[in-house]
């Protein structure tokens, strides 16, 4: 279906007002979400057979059908001078509405996004999992398109992509790439898993490691010599770890306790939090490194001590994400009430604020 000028003009002011997000709710104008900000266009409220008109535009006839089964649908779409935007439609009182994100057409520096340094070294390992984490909006499909576009420009290599859905079309630098999209070219990422372990992959990257199949294929690519990156919903790394293992059945657990030691090289764990200037959004970060100890407390089933170990061992490129705030603080780009509401404790974080005479406010 083409485009509608209504539709196309709703994109195009997202593209103009830089709008993180659209939002497209019966009875409401379009809203536009900027710097973190609701704002609503200056139209009159859409109507329930708006709504509906406006979503059906973005489906082909396979995600119709898996719409109508599902009651929900995540989908990307590209539309010429607007670029790409990723669209989830969902159902509201029987209605379809939807959430729609325009992705920036250019992958930006790791200083540009303020990524840790130790994100270029878990990008060239040769083999292992590697895992990004975070609440919804967190910046981890950024972060993975970066880490694509590394391995595109630094290996001669195959990377294998399965993502809901394709945000960023990479282009040929020195890496084959191939992009499958859920519902376009795979039906599942577990079934899809299987099958792009038969097509020789170097690195594979997993838009989400959402159930119990699709982690036990990952954990397998990456314990026989695939590098495989992926994405979780945790806030930080122990969840994580405890997340994972929970997935499988405990007489499977003792197993896969193993096998993330084994395999597991690295947690990115991430929140994007509110600029000082009410401008942007800044990156917070925690990272956890797999070395001896990691693993020795993952086989113990130790996960509460990854915190403690993460904090002991920043000379290993690890942190906490209490430290990662500490730093936008002390360097004036969060506010105080910032850092401590997104603080992991938030009473140590204040007394260490209070302590440091470096400290801003």
């Amino acid at each position: 279906m083409a485009m509608t000028p209504e539709l196309k003009k709703i994109l195009q002011t997202a593209r103009r007002a830089n709008a993180s997000d659209i939002h497209i709710i019966a009875g409401m104008p379009p809203i536009f979400r900027i710097n973190g900000e609701i704002l609503l266009a200056e139209v009159p409220p859409l109507r329930t057979e708006d709504t509906y008109r406006l979503c059906y535009q973005f489906m082909n006839d396979e995600q119709q059908k898996v719409f109508q089964q599902d009651w929900q649908l995540c989908c990307s779409h590209f539309e010429d001078q607007l670029g790409r935007f990723r669209v989830s439609i969902y159902l509201h009182a029987g209605n379809p509405e939807m959430s729609i994100r325009p992705i920036s057409m250019n992958i930006r520096t790791r200083e540009e996004l303020r990524l840790p340094v130790t994100i270029e070294e878990l990008t060239r390992l040769p083999n292992g999992l590697v895992l990004i984490t975070g609440p919804t909006g967190s910046g981890k499909t950024t972060t993975m398109n970066y880490m694509i576009d590394l391995i595109n420009s630094e290996r001669r290599c195959k990377v294998i992509t399965i993502e809901d859905p394709v945000e960023y079309v990479h282009t040929y630098k020195r890496a084959i790439i191939v992009q499958q999209e859920l519902y376009s070219d795979v039906k599942s990422f577990s079934r899809a898993l299987v099958h792009v372990l038969r097509q020789n992959p170097d690195v594979i990257c997993i838009g989400e490691m959402r159930d119990f199949e699709t982690t036990a294929t990952a954990l397998t690519a990456a314990e026989t010599g695939h590098l495989v990156i992926a994405t979780c919903h945790t806030p930080n790394t122990m969840q994580t770890v405890e997340r994972i293992v929970s997935i499988f059945p405990p007489d499977q657990q003792n197993q896969v306790v193993t096998q993330l030691a084994n395999s597991l090289r690295g947690i990115i764990a991430q929140r994007l939090v509110p600029g000082a200037n009410r401008k942007e959004r800044l990156l917070a970060t925690e990272v956890l490194v797999m070395n001896m100890a990691a693993r020795s407390l993952i086989r113990e089933r130790d996960f509460h001590k990854l915190f403690s170990l993460i904090q002991t061992s920043q000379r290993l490129g690890m942190h906490t994400m209490d430290e990662s705030l500490l730093k936008l603080y002390d360097a004036g780009d969060i506010t105080y009430d910032t850092a401590l509401s997104n603080a992991q404790d938030a009473q140590s974080l204040r007394s260490r604020i209070h302590e440091n005479p470096t400290s801003v406010g």
